[in-house]
């Protein structure tokens, strides 16, 4: 007992003197105030305030910090992968917690400010902040209204007539690249379903290791394809093989970059073309897995994410200084903006606005954007700028998110023009046989090579020519095409008559690969694209026979016994095939042909917007969507 233990005290207690009681008084007390103070002026601890606060009670959960298990994890792992760690990774543990919430841009303006771009906030501060604006607003209701977004369509998705034209020849060509879809698809589902890929020659089938452990790429990035060129059997075998078989639940690291493009892009155009509700649910669930690789000190999210409980990310190990690469971080913003939209969780929306944020307080080297940027520091890591790879798609989301908002993002209209006057100022060159290409930027010296990537740009700048200045409108239209004509120069110098991986502009050699290492084909749809988006916008009919010609390159140097191959030499009749048909080339090779032999009403560039994997993402008409009065304008199909 704790009497034995006080000098001066019989363990009776008794026959103590007075002032021998006021002294023992005056120590319990001052024990009893040191052991409570403790529990409650020390560093929290959940453990004992358990004992304290009531059990209905909620505790506060803070959203992008990390727990001291996950961090040594985290550590552990990269060195095995060969990628370069990050510090304080989140789980994805409390992701169900956070879902709901409506959290107004200004709020997120407010936790960004002063460059702290994942400053943490804490799940009451979410709730009082959704309360608040339910209660001021009912244009935002909680769930999403598919027979309201229909309603919103200017036109049926699949056209007046499936997007048959009334030319025959045009006809004959569109059920050609029908045809050989459905030979890639037969000759996928016969020797490679499930996995991600199709080998053609060895008939069997690759998983890879880009996807994280996700099965069916081939089957994701075939969904819309199948559908608008009414392929319905096939279809269905791949809506029933999403709906009982694909396992979101894996554990391996994917690219952020080719899942978001891939099976997020390819799920949300399924779910806006068919309104089957189990395409939204997986999807959501997908973009909650993605989350965790936005927790780092700027927000800009790492290249490689873990899609497992960890949720811990890396940047590729290649990358230069553990940077993240633009074409990967800065391809995220149409998506996210849908699966906010879909899920009404504006998390995902916040994330892609604060890489906008990012991007417009850090300084451009005349005005352009460098392909690497720190995830840590905010800033450049290199100075090497890019229209092909490493760059691309950023700039084809800029004006793609200001066309989807129907013309209202002003910030992303303002980085795009922006940016390709930039590009015009410092990389657009002019050969000396006159063609137009663009150049790679090395810190101030030019790259007079242009990859197969960068021919997608022919489109870009033409479906962003109306929204500049209008003074402008045919000086854009007119780079278009001459961009899209050095591209299908690159093509007829080839003795396949399929472009090189890329080309360059030196050494007297103009529109064609001087390197070994870049003469291969692998099915790529870039050129392809530029074709369809210049017939949109012009009609001029060179752009429907330049890809009859692709159709019939394909048709005579990649098509093999089992499927599409790609070739490791454009420039020699002597096949030689890599032994891989890209789950790319059935969701946008084939689908760019097919829109180019189709009328213009066949996913019409007013309703439609398309990913960088060509998944068809709908323009989001805010004044329609909100309008409390219900629509009785659903388009039919």
């Amino acid at each position: 007992m704790v009497f034995r233990k006080l000098p001066g005290v019989s363990a009776s207690g008794m026959g103590l003197r007075l002032s021998q009681k006021f002294v023992f008084l005056l120590f319990l007390s001052g024990l009893v105030t040191l052991c409570f103070g403790a529990l409650f002026f020390l560093p929290d601890s959940v453990r004992l305030k358990r004992i304290f606060l009531s059990k209905t009670e909620t505790q506060p959960v803070t959203v992008g910090s990390g727990s001291e298990n996950d961090a040594r994890e985290h550590l552990k792992r990269p060195k095995e992968q060969g990628m370069t760690p990050a510090k304080g990774e989140s789980s994805t543990k409390l992701k169900s917690l956070i879902r709901k919430p409506s959290v107004s841009h200004e709020a997120t303006e407010e936790r960004l400010a002063g460059g702290k771009a994942q400053e943490d906030f804490t799940l009451p501060r979410l709730i009082t902040e959704s309360a608040s604006m339910k209660a001021s607003s009912s244009d935002h209701p909680d769930t999403f209204s598919y027979n309201k977004f229909k309603g919103c369509l200017l036109k049926p998705p699949l056209g007046r007539d499936g997007g048959q034209t009334s030319d025959p020849t045009t006809n004959e060509r569109r059920e050609k690249v029908k045809e050989m879809m459905k030979f890639a698809w037969d000759n996928y589902k016969r020797y490679a379903w499930g996995k991600n890929e199709l080998r053609p020659l060895t008939k069997n089938g690759h998983i890879g290791n880009m996807f994280g452990g996700l099965k069916g790429a081939s089957i994701i990035d075939s969904l819309d394809t199948l559908y608008i060129m009414g392929l319905m059997e096939e279809y269905n075998d791949a809506k029933e093989w999403v709906q009982t078989s694909l396992d979101l639940n894996s554990n391996g690291e994917a690219s952020l970059f080719e899942v978001n493009i891939r099976y997020v892009g390819g799920l949300l155009s399924a779910y806006y073309l068919t309104g089957e509700e189990f395409y939204k649910k997986k999807v959501v669930e997908l973009g909650e897995k993605l989350l965790p690789a936005f927790n780092t000190p700027t927000g800009i999210p790492r290249g490689v994410i873990n899609l497992g409980s960890s949720g811990t990310s890396w940047s590729w190990g290649w990358a230069s200084a553990g940077s993240s690469i633009l074409a990967e971080f800065g391809t995220l913003h149409l998506e996210f903006i849908h699966l906010s939209e879909l899920s009404r969780n504006p998390i995902f929306t916040e994330k892609v606005m604060n890489i906008r944020k990012v991007l417009n307080k850090i300084e451009k080297p005349h005005g352009l954007y460098p392909n690497f940027l720190s995830p840590v520091s905010g800033n450049w890591v290199q100075h090497h700028v890019s229209i092909g790879g490493l760059g691309d798609s950023f700039y084809e989301y800029l004006i793609k998110s200001y066309l989807m908002s129907d013309k209202s993002d002003d910030d992303a209209k303002k980085m795009y023009y922006g940016a390709l006057e930039a590009i015009e100022a410092n990389l657009v060159q002019k050969s000396p046989g006159g063609l137009t290409y663009m150049a790679e930027w090395r810190g101030g010296i030019l790259d007079h090579k242009m990859g197969h990537l960068a021919c997608f740009s022919g489109g870009m700048i033409g479906i962003g020519a109306d929204d500049g200045e209008p003074e402008k409108r045919q000086h854009y239209l007119d780079l278009a095409a001459e961009i899209t004509h050095t591209c299908h120069e690159s093509y007829t110098r080839s003795a396949t008559k399929l472009g090189p991986e890329a080309f360059r502009f030196d050494s007297g050699g103009e529109a064609t690969a001087t390197r070994l290492n870049d003469r291969y084909y692998i099915l790529r749809p870039e050129v392809i694209e530029s074709y369809m988006y210049m017939w949109r916008l012009t009609h001029d009919p060179k752009y429907r026979e330049w890809g009859w010609e692709a159709v019939q390159a394909l048709e005579q140097h990649c098509r093999v016994e089992s499927g599409f191959s790609g070739i490791r030499d454009v420039y020699t009749l002597t096949a030689s095939h890599d032994n891989m048909q890209q789950s790319f080339f059935l969701s946008e090779t084939l689908k760019y042909l097919y829109l180019l032999f189709s009328d213009d009403d066949l996913l019409s560039l007013e309703d439609w917007v398309f990913n960088t994997e060509a998944h068809p993402l709908p323009i989001i008409r805010r004044s329609c969507l909100e309008d409390p009065a219900p629509q009785d304008k659903t388009v039919s199909e």
